[in-house]
């Protein structure tokens, strides 16, 4: 692994944080999620945190750094247009694995965004992308300021879209460093970790249902 100081790093030339990360993801490629997971906790620097979206899939991703770093910080944000299975589940994993959870919600509640927009869901792509600025992206941003976050972990997967195809374990965005160790797996490997360590997919999966 090359010899980084991580700090240092942030503020260097985009090109130069180009070249360093190229060299860091290709060992990090190498690594089996877990070995990644205990590579950025040693490695990346300041406070630590874990965005969840409590999906189908979540158990997975907070379970495996929540068994190295207990008590970790791991953000959700609440759109107020969460299925009340989506609730549920989210209090069942908070109990069974003893997370320190912080819910952010935009600073207007969903009644409120829809007397003002009305439903931007249905407006097409600037009023979906809206959407998202307001419930998503400022959430989001004001739970990584607050909680003084630099480096934080999330479960996303090049399998699940062609936009995410590209991503590497290890990337700087808006400042931080966003750390992805789930990066590279299957479906299949989700399956055999929620089976070999009991945990549960999130209870609208069986349905086919999800928001």
């Amino acid at each position: 692994m090359p010899d980084v100081n991580f700090s240092q790093l942030l503020q260097q030339s985009k090109v130069d944080q180009i070249l360093q990360l190229a060299a860091i993801n290709a060992e990090l490629e190498a690594m089996t999620a877990q070995q990644r997971v205990a590579w950025a906790l040693e490695h990346l620097p300041g406070q630590f945190a874990l965005a969840s979206s409590f999906g189908i899939q979540s158990a997975v991703m907070l379970h495996l750094v929540t068994q190295v770093q207990p008590s970790i910080p791991v953000i959700v944000t609440d759109t107020g247009y969460l299925f009340p299975e989506t609730y549920q589940f989210i209090d069942s994993l908070t109990k069974q694995l003893n997370l320190n959870l912080h819910v952010y919600r935009a600073e207007q509640s969903a009644a409120w965004q829809e007397a003002r927009f009305g439903q931007l869901w249905t407006q097409g792509l600037e009023g979906i992308k809206q959407y998202n600025r307001i419930n998503k992206v400022e959430p989001m941003r004001r739970a990584l300021d607050e909680l003084q976050v630099s480096s934080w972990f999330s479960g996303l997967r090049r399998e699940q879209s062609d936009t995410r195809a590209s991503l590497p374990v290890l990337a700087i965005q808006n400042g931080l460093f966003k750390f992805l160790p789930l990066i590279d797996w299957t479906n299949q490997d989700i399956e055999q970790y929620l089976s070999a360590h009991q945990l549960p997919y999130h209870p609208l999966k069986a349905e086919g249902t999800y928001q």
